[in-house]
């Protein structure tokens, strides 16, 4: 419904409706070395996304609601990975660097819905490892499964709204100037700067969408592990210190990466956009960091090394019985 009229409303005063991404490099033997390193990311994001979701689903020590929310955020990595990184491989590979503007907003929407999810499930990780410490004798009860699918759900309608304001304001606009896209993505910033419209009214929608997403999912993440901090400084030995800080250090470690970067480049005015560090930190968070979350989730949790171990154990053995 959102993308139907797009051709119709824009593109008043040319005669084609193509974007050309045009942001990363002009050097043939940059975009060589940037082709296959992403090609390499690429291939490890998807091998460690999909074997978290296997260990994850093979293993029954792991169907646990942090679990359950671990196989989602690998699930929106690998898809929100798989929405930018194809495309951006093309634009390398080859001399045709155009996109049609339905692609072009395609890919963008898919894009801010897959990142406005992962908001609210980092938020509803957090909020699981602060009912596990602060309230372990209710925790199964708070935790249901009902509850947790009603947290997934919620953080896909949530994303789902979000890019449908944010496609639906940009395409109101109409793009005369230029069709060359300077970045390797259709992104917001870049987009709006394509536009002959006056776009404050559209830039103000969307910063107030995007600021409230984001601040919403902080807010829940915050006083989540304020109430934590506050456990675990009461617990007296050592050691259970140390136990109740390392069941959240890797969830710790996946959000100050993912929200800082997210931070840096979206909270501020499109005017201060900057092609050069703006576009290192589009592809750390939209290449390199889907990559990383399941080596930060697994090579910091002994519970997934253990799942690991278990899953190879019992194949060898169903192999040994054949």
């Amino acid at each position: 419904m959102i993308l139907g009229p797009l051709t119709m409303n824009a593109w008043n005063h040319t005669n084609e409706p193509n974007f050309m991404l045009m942001g990363m490099t002009d050097s043939k033997e940059i975009q060589l070395v940037l082709s296959v390193l992403f090609l390499l990311i690429y291939l490890v994001t998807v091998l460690g996304n999909i074997g978290m979701m296997l260990i994850i689903r093979l293993d029954a020590q792991l169907h646990t609601p942090m679990y359950f929310f671990l196989t989602h955020l690998s699930f929106l990595d690998l898809s929100y990975s798989t929405v930018i990184t194809p495309k951006t491989l093309e634009n390398l590979m080859s001399s045709i660097k155009n996109i049609s503007f339905m692609g072009c907003f395609i890919q963008l929407y898919f894009f801010v819905l897959l990142a406005a999810a992962e908001c609210f499930i980092l938020s509803s990780m957090a909020y699981d490892r602060y009912t596990a410490i602060c309230n372990p004798l209710h925790y199964p009860v708070i935790m249901s499964t009902r509850r947790c699918h009603i947290l997934i759900i919620v953080s896909y309608m949530i994303g789902a709204m979000d890019s449908s304001v944010t496609v639906f304001c940009l395409s109101k606009l109409n793009f005369c100037n230029s069709k060359v896209i300077h970045h390797f993505f259709c992104d917001t910033f870049p987009i709006l700067a394509l536009s002959c419209s006056d776009t404050h009214d559209t830039e103000v929608t969307i910063f107030i969408v995007a600021s409230s997403t984001l601040l919403l999912s902080l807010i829940t993440i915050s006083s989540s592990y304020v109430s934590i901090l506050s456990t675990v400084l009461k617990i007296n030995s050592s050691s259970g210190k140390h136990k109740a800080f390392s069941t959240c250090a890797s969830h710790l470690l996946g959000v100050t990466v993912f929200y800082g970067t997210l931070i840096f480049t979206y909270m501020k005015p499109s005017k201060s956009y900057s092609l050069g560090k703006d576009q290192v930190a589009s592809v750390f968070y939209t290449i390199v960091i889907p990559m990383l979350n399941p080596l930060i989730y697994s090579l910091r949790n002994k519970e997934v090394k253990s799942a690991v171990s278990r899953v190879v154990k019992k194949r060898e053995g169903t192999q040994r019985l054949k």
